[in-house]
Order: C-alpha cells, then sequence, then structure tokens
C-alpha cells in the first residue's frame, strides 16, 4: 500500500465518507503526536492522501517514516 519514490512514502486511502475520513486524520493526527513526526496530508471527502518524509535527515525516507507508516496501517484496520 505505501509507495517509496522521490524520497517520500506515500499512501491513499479511501472512506465511506467524509466523516469516517475525518475519523481516521483524528486518529493519525494523535498517533503523529506520539510519533513526533507530523505527516503532509490532503482530504477531499472520503480520500486521505498520506506523504512521509524526515524532515530532520534532509527530506528523505528513514525508519521513522516507516515506522508511522506501519502505525497508520494499524490503525486503517478499525475502518475496513
Amino acid at each position: 500500500m505505501w509507495t517509496e519514490k522521490d524520497n517520500q512514502l506515500s499512501a491513499t486511502f479511501h472512506f465511506k465518507d467524509f466523516s469516517q475520513a475525518f475519523a481516521f486524520m483524528t486518529e493519525v493526527a494523535i498517533l503523529a503526536e506520539k510519533h513526533e513526526h507530523h505527516p503532509l496530508w490532503t482530504n477531499v471527502w472520503n480520500r486521505v492522501d498520506i506523504y512521509l518524509s524526515t524532515h530532520d535527515a534532509g527530506d528523505v525516507v528513514t525508519d521513522k517514516d516507516w515506522d508511522l507508516a506501519k502505525a497508520i496501517d494499524r490503525v486503517l484496520t478499525r475502518y475496513q
């Protein structure tokens, strides 16, 4: 599901509606705070696009990004 390209991890997630997409984003926001690692993301109706890279490492993909991606995937299981 996650793709590594151009020094970023990215994934697109689809939900049944805007409310579910926003609930997912809320959980991910809390998770990102705990990880002290914040995504670049967009949301349009039921779609959420997330982009991860480590700014402190020069905007490249690091273990920190993969760790957050795996944690996001665990959150996602509650929405499937």
